[in-house]
């Protein structure tokens, strides 16, 4: 019987009832069928996720398949068909080593390729939504293949078609297109802006603007270093609220606002959980808010699951009582609730 804890970045969890591995889609799809109803967690990296302590009843499915394929085109750039156990990080290093640009704002981000589309994963200005034109799909439902076009997956600020019926839809692959090219977008990032050395709205080289974002990021402590028990976590713990405008307006002076397309307004997190009491380096049992990043909810070295969930409530209660915001989780809780 699999330790869960084996296989997630929090390095928390219980075991699995059944635990396979599968590298091949013909595998994938022989492992959903044989699990008939019964529930089935679907795995890669294992770095959004919190598992409880008592495990998962039912069938753990970890994918590790690993492909590729590219067609260049002079005028569209590069379709790029990638597997869904392929790691992100180096799918992303991969794409830029070949002349193509888009992804750079995304590296360092933990996890696989299959991931990427069901959270709508995105930094530092960019989703990666922007850049995928189709996911290929087993309906468990239908028991069939399903392609999605990008938009199909009804993609949004971290959250997607697949997040929004889950358990039903298993990543296979995802296309993706990118341009080819040496520079980047427009930098819209301040932050990314500064550490590049130049203004908001200018572009640089893709390569310099990885190493920006892989250095940030360290700084964070949002890249797993198996010697940094203070990056032992599931990245980002929250998502950035989205409030009414009637709520933005309550907030003091100095919290981040960006207004968005749907007349909301999207708020910090971080900023939230700073100016609310909680700080970096606050602790429940082995777990520990991050003494590099207050998002960023980590296990210590001995914390179980129901630590970082204690913690995590935590925050999120301070931020309640102070600002009237109920802070949603964006790690994939499996048996907890918050």
């Amino acid at each position: 019987m699999a330790d869960l804890r084996d296989y997630t970045s929090l390095r928390v969890g219980g075991p699995a009832k059944k635990f396979v591995e599968v590298g091949t889609e013909s595998e994938i799809i022989a492992a959903i069928e044989a699990a008939g109803d019964t529930p089935i967690l679907i795995i890669g990296g294992g770095t959004n996720i919190l598992v409880a302590d008592t495990g998962f009843e039912g069938t753990v499915i970890r994918i590790t398949s690993h492909s590729m394929q590219s067609e260049i085109d002079a005028c569209s750039g590069a379709t790029l068909t990638i597997g869904a156990g392929e790691n992100w990080d180096e799918f992303v290093a991969t794409t830029l080593e070949r002349g193509f640009a888009g992804l750079e704002t995304l590296s360092g981000i933990p996890g696989t390729v299959g991931a990427a589309p069901i959270q709508n994963i995105g930094a530092y200005g960019h989703e990666v939504s922007e850049f995928i034109t189709r996911v290929r799909t087993y309906d468990r439902q239908a028991k069939s293949l399903k392609t999605f076009t990008n938009t199909e997956c009804d993609f949004s600020y971290r959250n997607s078609h697949f997040k929004a019926h889950p358990g039903r839809y298993v990543v296979l692959d995802v296309q993706f297109n990118l341009r080819q090219g040496e520079m980047t977008a427009a930098i819209t990032y301040a932050e990314l802006a500064k550490k590049l050395g130049i203004e908001v709205g200018e572009k640089a080289p893709i390569g310099a603007t990885r190493t920006a974002v892989l250095e940030l990021r360290g700084a964070k402590g949002m890249l797993l270093n198996p010697s940094d028990r203070d990056s032992w976590s599931a990245g980002s713990f929250f998502t950035n609220p989205i409030v009414s405008k009637e709520i933005a307006a309550k907030l003091p002076e100095g919290a981040p606002k960006w207004p968005t397309s749907d007349g909301m307004v999207k708020t910090s997190a971080a900023w939230l959980i700073e100016n609310s009491g909680v700080h970096k380096g606050d602790s429940h049992g082995g777990a520990r808010v991050s003494t590099k990043h207050v998002l960023a909810l980590t296990n210590a070295g001995n914390a179980t699951a129901t630590d970082i969930a204690e913690l995590a409530k935590s925050a999120q209660q301070s931020v309640f009582e102070k600002f009237g915001i109920t802070l949603e989780a964006e790690v994939n809780l499996v048996g907890i609730t918050l």
